[in-house]
């Protein structure tokens, strides 16, 4: 999966990753970028072709696939978080979370993977999470939904190896974007994680780990879950 001479597609385009997304393809020689957001006129990246995207929406969805039929490279970026745990939490928080993260991002990978067979395979990134792998209180409604996401993101990638779609997911624990603004740890550079996440697909990485942290969350997966919840809130 080349970057160079691809057509993408951003969802989220408008902050954050989905912007250094979109910046980072057109400076790789992407042929075309559709950068795409709820609100085209948060999108103020040059060389974009603007598209309205809620991936909430199944018709928004379907309307974009018919609107970007030359697409390769679909990035599933598009994302938020509410805050919600999921005991004591808003319920229609939490069903936003599922929405977005799950059915979002299901429904565009069924709106596009015609469109990428159709164009000869070409690749698809996930926005994932170290949060797919753990939960931590004031943000397990976002944990269950990247978990939730990593599932998807496995199931897609064997579904689709037949028709020649790469399928990546990107891990990362913070990035210092306005998603992140009210956390007070360590935060990667956008650019940074954006950066890994294409040398990845351009590597045919089926799994771009961003960062230590989230390294160390998913080698975790294999111990005792009581060691990395009792280090986790020590640290």
């Amino acid at each position: 999966m080349r970057i160079s001479g691809s057509v993408a597609l951003v969802t989220g385009a408008n902050r954050g990753l989905g912007k250094h997304f979109t910046q980072q393809l057109l400076a790789r020689g992407a042929t075309k970028v559709y950068a795409t957001a709820r609100n085209t006129e948060l999108i103020d990246i040059a060389g974009v072709e603007k598209l309205r995207l809620d991936i909430t929406d199944p018709q928004s969805v379907a309307d974009a696939a018919a609107a970007a039929p030359d697409v390769t490279l679909l990035i599933n970026n598009a994302g938020l978080a509410t805050g919600a745990n999921l005991v004591s939490g808003d319920l229609s928080k939490i069903r936003l979370e599922m929405d977005t993260h799950f059915y979002g991002t299901l429904g565009m990978v069924r709106a596009f993977a015609p469109v990428l067979a159709s164009n000869g395979g070409g690749g698809i990134l996930n926005t994932l999470s170290a949060l797919s792998w753990f939960s931590y209180d004031g943000a397990n409604a976002y944990s269950a939904a990247k978990a939730a996401a990593w599932s998807l993101t496995n199931g897609i990638r064997i579904e689709l190896a037949g028709q020649g779609t790469l399928v990546t997911g990107l891990h990362l624990g913070a990035a210092d974007t306005d998603m992140a603004a009210g956390y007070d740890g360590d935060k990667m550079a956008p650019a940074d994680v954006v950066c890994a996440a294409l040398d990845g697909i351009e590597a045919g990485k089926l799994e771009v780990i961003a960062d230590e942290w989230s390294a160390y969350v998913k080698a975790s997966l294999a111990g005792d879950p009581s060691a990395f919840y009792t280090a986790a809130s020590a640290s």
